[in-house]
């Protein structure tokens, strides 16, 4: 965790005459001095780090972010938000109609979340420029949930009856070999993460941009390496976390089913 100032509402004097009573004011801790541009506290300001101008992508990125994830310090989307020019924050619980001019229209898009038994999830590897999901030259839509988990779960089951007339849903590559989760087994973290596999809503848009833009590898390395900083910066204020289990994977489950039925 960063660092907080402690702010004493007691007076400090005491309660006799003499006028003590006015040194309240200045007993008070200095306030931390915060960046007017990654409104980050100053001795983790990651400016020198965030790419300038943003990276612009073929891909637009919308975020819908829990409005308890809003007020959060560690949430990595407003500087994922800088570091993107075609990046839109929304704060709210759900998608719906006339929340988002873009996703009114329709657009060819894909929402990131890991799949279930009733609603699978495509590869994001699969999704290169012949994929029917992409519609030809049409631009694509990129949809990510920023939350806890099971904010994100609420608010993609809140959101599903307004996506699935447009949108697809997709998830990071699996690795067979491994009991669940993304191949990206993530030093990234920097919250305690409810289960293995889960990443940052920034990392996981980097790895989503890594496979489907163009020059989607550089994009990729750019903003991992801004993830990297802001991850070390926090690494003096947060005790090591224990890995937790792996979330099971359906694919896996399945075929675990399967061999034990043959």
């Amino acid at each position: 965790m960063e660092p907080m100032n402690h702010h004493d509402n007691n007076s400090g004097g005491g309660g006799g005459g003499g006028g003590g009573g006015n040194s309240s004011s200045s007993s008070a801790p200095p306030r931390r001095s915060i960046c007017p541009n990654c409104s980050r506290p100053e001795p983790v300001c990651l400016c020198k780090f965030l790419p300038s101008p943003p990276i612009a992508t073929r891909t637009k990125i919308i975020i819908l972010q829990h409005p308890h994830e809003a007020r959060h310090k560690l949430s990595t989307t407003p500087v994922l938000g800088k570091c993107l020019l075609n990046a839109t924050t929304i704060v709210g619980r759900r998608l719906r109609p006339g929340l988002s001019e873009l996703l009114d229209q329709s657009p060819p898009a894909v929402y990131l979340f890991p799949p279930s038994a009733a609603s699978p999830a495509v590869d994001i590897s699969s999704l290169d420029s012949s994929s029917p999901i992409r519609r030809g030259d049409s631009d694509l839509v990129l949809i990510a949930f920023d939350g806890t988990w099971k904010h994100a779960k609420e608010m993609v089951r809140s959101s599903e009856e307004f996506l699935s007339k447009f949108a697809t849903r997709v998830c990071l590559d699996s690795d067979d070999n491994v009991d669940g989760g993304s191949i990206y087994d993530s030093e990234l973290i920097l919250r305690k993460e409810p289960h293995g596999g889960c990443v940052s809503t920034m990392e996981a848009v980097a790895r989503c941009l890594g496979a489907v833009e163009s020059n989607g590898a550089e994009i990729e390395r750019r903003l991992i390496g801004v993830l990297r900083e802001m991850v070390r910066f926090q690494a003096g204020y947060v005790k090591p976390m224990n890995p937790r289990p792996k979330l099971k994977n359906s694919k896996n489950k399945k075929k675990n089913k399967e061999n034990e039925i043959a």
